[in-house]
């Protein structure tokens, strides 16, 4: 029933006035014959020495032109592919009649963090797969990803700072653990509804894996630090160097008068493969590797306590992750910075934009390659690592084809440096901290449709439910919770006042 009244929400829309004229103005035909626009990009032997930005954003006129792509479906399926569900068609039509402020206030209807989500989130799975161009044209769909980027850009360096409209403070407190994307999603919606809003972070800076475990070449600290400002100035709180679980308990926070808790403190502890050699100096892992360098000033030499990384550093494992450490090594001076995966290059979990980059920037590629064993000299330090080709057989659960030894094909690479980038587990400090919270085998948190855990007026969401997915998709899970807790608050706390 939801749906159909979204559907009729939607289409209503549609029909007012200035959007209809709008769509009059260009023919659907010649619409459908825009190319997509192309997005600008620093120069490969030159980027991949620097932390400036890769993608380099498109201008106005670019995105004008590329707005007029958009066919303002009847039924916006584009919508159905966000997690966030951002009015898509509504922002890119603002931009089309040239109100990019106009465009970027609807953004910010339903996203906290458009200029993140414009950078990184995987648009081409997700709302721009939906697009009615790829759905029934067989074409590329519309840049959505794109628009998004430049609408929250221009606003930055044109506009005031737009803050969403918010309720009269109720004087009800709200506790928010961790400050990654899930955390200041819930953070923005409970502030909007007028709750006093406090999140806690553990490290000494916000922004949980939008800071620690991307790189600048991808998304720029600024932007976070922009981003994180605008939740500042909707009222909402922040203290950092704060371990819930340690330095405080829920149950101490309760004491204080938080009524709801959100549980956003991600999968923080990086999985290993548990195989010869692994313990040896040089050898990290991708969560270690990255907050060191992103938050600690690792690549700096002359830091106190630099990251090594060598002229041959391997990155095991073939996801984002993986391309951000490699990628990172590359900058850092290594002159063979390569992927070792065990999968073929066609399977990589990594966006397709990132591999694009990966190879312009001369990372060096062996697929179906699985390391069996380092070596370390006689200090202790890694040397050496003994890999084995693979091939590949019957899928498996994730639906890929499953990779399978080939014996007698074993051979050594020479390293100074490894980092193991196979995927992270849930941080489990808070589970530890509260015996009663039911838990996955995998140490993830349960929860129900409203993101409320087995203990009243505890949610959970992002990476600690989940395992480690999107920045987009946590943040589905903060404006859920965020409707959640309000539904809580009205229920459990206003009705006792």
């Amino acid at each position: 029933m939801e749906s159909e009244l979204n559907e009729e929400y939607y289409k209503s829309e549609r029909k007012t006035e200035w959007r209809d004229k709008l769509r009059k103005e260009i023919k659907a035909k010649e619409r459908t014959g825009i190319d997509r626009v192309l997005m600008p990009e620093s120069e490969p032997t030159v980027r991949n020495k620097s932390n400036i930005e890769v993608n380099k954003g498109i201008t106005l006129e670019m995105a004008v032109n590329e707005a007029h792509r958009c066919l303002d479906c009847v039924v916006p399926t584009c919508i159905v592919g966000c997690p966030v569900g951002t009015n898509i068609p509504k922002f890119i039509k603002y931009l089309e009649a040239g109100d990019v402020l106009g465009a970027a206030e609807v953004l910010k209807e339903n996203n906290s963090l458009p200029a993140i989500c414009g950078r990184v989130c995987p648009q081409e799975i997700q709302c721009e797969a939906q697009c009615f161009y790829v759905k029934k044209l067989s074409k590329e769909g519309a840049a959505i990803g794109y628009l998004e980027r430049f609408v929250a850009d221009y606003a930055r360096e044109h506009g005031d700072q737009t803050i969403p409209a918010l309720a009269e403070p109720n004087g009800i407190k709200m506790a928010v653990i961790g400050s990654g994307p899930a955390g200041l999603t819930v953070a923005g919606e409970l502030a909007k509804f007028g709750y006093d809003v406090t999140v806690f972070e553990a490290l000494h800076d916000l922004g949980g894996v939008l800071k620690y475990g991307i790189p600048e070449f991808r998304l720029p600290k600024s932007i976070v630090d922009y981003e994180i400002n605008t939740i500042k100035n909707m009222g909402v709180k922040f203290v950092t160097n704060f371990i819930v679980g340690k330095t405080a308990s829920i149950n101490d926070l309760k004491e204080e008068g938080y009524v709801a808790f959100f549980i956003a403190s991600g999968a923080g502890l990086p999985n290993f493969m548990n195989i010869p050699g692994e313990n040896f100096s040089g050898i990290q892992s991708a969560n270690e590797f990255l907050t060191r360098v992103n938050l600690m000033g690792g690549a700096d030499v002359n830091f106190d306590t630099p990251v090594h990384s060598g002229k041959n550093v391997v990155i095991v494992g073939g996801g984002n992750t993986a391309m951000d450490s490699v990628r990172t090594a590359k900058r850092m001076g290594a002159e063979r910075a390569i992927i070792v995966y065990r999968r073929s290059m066609e399977e990589m979990p990594a966006r397709a934009e990132e591999i694009k980059h990966a190879i312009e920037e001369g990372i060096e590629f062996i697929n179906l390659t699985s390391p069996i064993e380092y070596f370390a000299d006689e200090k202790g330090k890694v040397n050496k690592m003994r890999v084995q080709k693979m091939e590949l057989g019957e899928p498996d659960a994730s639906g890929r084809r499953r990779p399978a030894p080939i014996e007698g094909s074993e051979y050594d690479i020479d390293v100074d440096s490894v980092v193991i980038a196979v995927g992270v587990s849930p941080n489990p400090i808070v589970q530890q901290s509260m015996p009663d919270l039911e838990t996955t085998k995998w140490n993830t948190i349960k929860v129900d449709e409203n993101m409320m855990t087995s203990i009243p007026g505890l949610f959970a969401g992002g990476d600690i439910v989940r395992g480690g997915a999107t920045v987009i998709l946590a943040m589905g899970d903060g404006r859920k919770a965020g409707q959640g807790m309000h539904d809580y608050a009205q229920a459990e706390v206003l009705a006792t006042i």
